[in-house]
Parts: C-alpha cells; sequence; structure tokens
C-alpha cells in the first residue's frame, strides 16, 4: 500500500490486488520455510540433548566400572587404598577389617573355579548389604576383602567383625553339581587413630588375620 502509489498506481483493481496476493504469495512459503526449519533446530537441539545425556550416562557408567572389582560389585584394590588414603588425611579414625575366605584354594580345586567365583559374588553381595553409607569396602586381592569403618570405636570393632564373620558363616554356594558348600572367614582387626598410615594398618590386620588362621579360622583377632 506504501510503494504502489509511490510507482505511480493506485490501491484499485490490480494495484490492490497487488497488495493483497504479493504479501500472501511471499508469506506463505516464508512462513513454512521459517517453520520447517524450527522444527528442524527442535529436532537438531533434542538429539543433541539426548546424546548428551548418554555421553554423560556412558562416562559415569566407565567412571564406576573403573573403581569397581567386577566379579564382587565393590571397590577394586587400587580405589580402595585411594579412598582409605583420603580417610586418613581427612584426619578420620575408626577400624580395618582384613579378611579372606577360608580353604578357598581347596573350593576352586575341588568344585571348580565357576563355584569360587559364585562364592566371591555372594560375599560382595553380602558386604554391599551390610555396609553403612560412609564405610569403605574392596576387594584386595584373591579371596582377600577390607573394609574400613570410620569413627568406630574399639568396641564396635569387635562387634563389627563378629557380625561379619557370622554372616559369612551363614552364607552357601551352589556347586555345578547342585551342592550346597557353606563358606567361613578369618578376620584381622586393626583400630585406626586420626593420620594412621593406610599401608601400615593394613600389615597389622593382615598380621590378625593370619593368627586367625593359625588359632583354627572362621575366628576374628583384633
Amino acid at each position: 500500500m506504501t510503494f504502489v502509489p509511490m510507482m505511480g498506481g493506485k490501491l484499485a483493481g490490480a494495484g490492490l490486488i497487488m497488495t493483497i496476493v504479493c504479501p500472501l504469495a511471499s508469506a506463505i512459503p516464508m512462513s513454512a520455510l521459517h517453520y520447517w526449519n524450527n522444527a528442524r533446530l527442535r529436532l537438531a537441539r533434542a538429539e543433541a540433548t539426548d546424546a548428551r545425556d548418554k555421553l554423560a550416562f556412558a562416562y559415569e557408567q566407565l567412571r564406576m566400572s573403573s573403581r569397581l572389582d567386577a566379579l564382587t560389585g565393590i571397590l577394586n584394590r587400587a580405589t580402595f587404598m585411594d579412598e582409605l588414603d583420603k580417610a586418613s588425611l581427612e584426619n578420620q579414625s575408626g577400624g580395618l577389617v582384613f579378611f579372606d575366605l577360608d580353604h578357598f584354594k581347596t573350593l576352586n580345586d575341588t568344585y571348580g573355579h565357576a563355584t569360587g567365583d559364585a562364592a566371591l559374588r555372594r560375599v560382595g553381595q553380602l558386604i554391599s548389604r551390610i555396609t553403612r553409607d560412609g564405610d569403605i569396602a574392596g576387594r584386595i586381592g584373591g579371596e582377600e576383602f577390607a573394609i574400613f569403618l570410620p569413627s568406630a570405636t574399639r568396641q564396635d570393632l569387635a562387634e563389627g567383625a563378629e557380625k561379619i564373620r557370622l554372616a559369612i558363616s551363614d552364607l552357601t554356594v551352589t556347586t555345578t553339581d547342585g551342592d550346597k558348600v557353606g563358606l567361613s572367614a578369618s578376620l584381622g582387626v586393626a583400630y585406626c587413630d586420626t593420620g594412621f598410615d593406610p599401608s601400615h594398618m593394613l600389615q597389622i590386620a593382615d598380621g590378625n588375620m593370619y593368627s586367625a588362621k593359625r588359632q583354627g579360622r572362621n575366628l576374628a583377632v583384633i
């Protein structure tokens, strides 16, 4: 309506039709193109968000898998030692329980490694179930496990170690032949003052564990 009079035309007849038809003729395809581009942009944003979420989930899964022992589902040795070092640097005190399964080599040799793996899985599941938030539990190697109980007193340690020992002695594992085999463990326990040396305390707990084995196994020595 502005340009037709400027070009010498009149807003009547063909001029009036031009002022109506031309905007419609250009607006409809431009609007459709704009809508299509917006739809593509929304789809691209949704796909990018989905990809980002999947990547974050995959990263978290990878981070967790690098921290956990694949067989037992608890911390692997390296991560357990890192967490124990961190507890020491944070001036935490508590108790260290170190144990391994009794006669595990005989179990493997007699019933096969599948039964031995099943026993380790059962122990890992048990530890995950009975430990509290803040406890540090890991598989140190083979059939050896360790649990750090922050802020535990000496009396707490005695009770906690006995609780773990009894819980393990209640476990059974089914062999490939369908037989039920009972489990037990020998436990060594050490009290850790603030600023403790993780490696040294593990050696003490390990020594106590072997003392439990010499005294007949299925026993906790503090």
